[in-house]
């Protein structure tokens, strides 16, 4: 029998999954950032550009798709977090709209901004997306300033009974993310991470023999910081204590460790993290010792979105607040307080059996972009 907590997991199984694939389809936004580094000329600049152009609204929808879903399982987190981080988030949206926007216009004749202009709006995104949203998953972890107050909305005396459930603590309203230093390193991992599939996206789907070198070495100066600031992010978190709810007392508890014994609780996951670390490791050696390798950006990208996907299912499954209130920590919110009701679940749940024709219809447009000159 599917019980409403197994439904709960299930939706945060998915929505974990598409924050992966979100990840990796950054891809995009670090060969973005590169676009005045390597592109030493008119024409390699139009390469990278041409190249990654064919997928940018792959990136965009998938974005839209996590935030979709995520608003209509865990609607608490999406009223609490949009609607009170709303300049982290909105920061992000700007990006990938000046992204939408240097794509569709810059090569347009008699354009009024120019096609230098519009390669930096896509610099612009590269630096930008990726960071912040590294960023603001990290929040996942260190925690935000909010209230929550179920009871509000269901209070008997019509008077004292509010439709707004969720108060932010702060006036940065979302900016005081970037005050916390371990979410600014997560935010730097995504980036450099991002660098270093566009590289090897570009090394995949480009014979220029001026750019192929300069390409491989980026792959190698980007991988660097990319390592160090992973390593010390999963460091922190195997020490970081967290936030376990208690089901018969609706109450949340601190726990030490609790990352550590989430990996430890869910052997599978740890399975997928350590399998996506490997994978990682092995596409970026493989790419940066065989000059002849241009496959890297498949074991890379298969290992990005089993070690994203490992990180978000630790940050909610096994009981865990998922997004710790600073201010509140009774107020913090985990898959029990947070999901859509039961029938919700279970209607989005049939409609997710649709799921491999979405995939296979993106995998085909993949190919048909591919084909496309």
């Amino acid at each position: 029998m599917i019980t409403y907590a197994f439904l709960q997991q299930y939706w945060w199984v998915l929505v974990s999954l598409l924050g992966a694939l979100l990840v990796f389809l950054m891809f995009v936004q670090g060969a973005n950032s590169l676009i005045f580094r390597l592109g030493h000329s008119t024409e390699e600049r139009q390469i990278i550009i041409r190249t990654t152009g064919r997928k940018w609204e792959l990136t965009f929808t998938t974005l839209v798709t996590f935030g979709g879903a995520f608003f209509a399982s865990f609607p608490l987190f999406y009223s609490t977090s949009f609607g009170g981080a709303y300049w982290v988030w909105m920061l992000i949206l700007v990006s990938f709209v000046l992204q939408a926007v240097a794509y569709e216009y810059q090569d347009k004749p008699g354009n009024l901004l120019g096609a230098r202009v519009y390669q930096a709006f896509l610099v612009f995104n590269g630096f930008v997306g990726p960071f912040v949203l590294g960023a603001a998953v990290g929040t996942f972890f260190t925690g935000s300033a909010f209230t929550v107050s179920q009871a509000a909305m269901g209070h008997a005396d019509a008077a004292l009974a509010s439709p707004v459930i969720s108060q932010w603590d702060s006036a940065w309203h979302g900016l005081e993310a970037l005050a916390q230093p371990w979410n600014w390193v997560l935010g730097l991992a995504v980036f450099f991470l991002a660098r270093v599939l566009g590289s090897l996206y570009l090394i995949n789907r480009t014979d220029d023999a001026a750019l192929l070198p300069k390409l491989r070495r980026q792959v190698v100066i980007d991988a660097i910081p990319f390592l160090l600031f992973f390593v010390a992010f999963v460091i922190y978190l195997l020490t970081l204590n967290g936030l376990t709810y208690q089901e018969a007392t609706q109450t949340f508890v601190s726990e030490s460790n609790k990352y550590l014994h989430n990996f430890l609780s869910l052997p599978l996951v740890s399975a997928m993290f350590l399998v996506g670390v490997v994978c990682v490791l092995w596409g970026i050696g493989r790419t940066g010792l065989c000059a002849s390798s241009k496959c890297g950006i498949w074991s890379v990208s298969v290992g990005t979105v089993l070690a994203v996907w490992a990180l978000l299912l630790i940050a909610g499954l096994n009981d865990t607040a998922y997004y710790p209130s600073l201010t509140s920590p009774q107020s913090s919110l985990c898959l029990a307080n947070s999901c859509s009701s039961e029938f919700t679940l279970r209607t989005m749940t049939i409609v997710s059996l649709l799921i491999p024709f979405v995939l296979a219809y993106i995998a085909y447009v993949w190919r048909a972009l591919e084909k496309k000159v």
